[in-house]
């Protein structure tokens, strides 16, 4: 079985703009049999929202019920053992989205597709 974890801006991608992914990220999202999200990325997304730093053609709550809906798309709570697993990170960086967001990748160890390059020196397991 083909399971894969996007990040945030991957997320965005996927659902508003796809023409931004890469040719890799788009085939890995056409043959992934699972799509993981975390938690966290509804929760960074509706920040960017709030702050105005990202419009959206519908309210966070319809994107994250329509996500919800996605056949192949599994929306993972961030629980206790993501948290110890980004605490225990020895990665000098102070985003709690992306910490959390490859804490994730790792625990289901799974391939994350991000276009962050900070992530992708990070993580070995990198679709991009």
């Amino acid at each position: 079985m083909s399971t894969i974890l996007l990040d945030t801006s991957a997320l965005l991608y996927w659902t508003v703009a796809p023409d931004r992914l890469t040719d890799k990220a788009t085939q890995a999202l056409e043959q992934a049999e699972v799509i993981l999200l975390s938690a966290i990325s509804i929760w960074e997304i509706g920040i960017k929202m709030k702050r105005g730093k990202l419009a959206l053609p519908v309210t966070i709550e319809a994107y994250a019920n329509r996500l919800e809906t996605v056949n192949r798309v599994d929306i993972l709570s961030v629980d206790v053992a993501t948290w110890r697993q980004n605490l225990a990170l020895n990665w000098d960086h102070r985003d709690p989205a992306d910490r959390t967001i490859v804490a994730t990748a790792m625990i289901n160890q799974v391939p994350l597709v991000t276009s962050d390059r900070e992530i992708r020196e990070f993580y070995p397991d990198i679709i991009w």
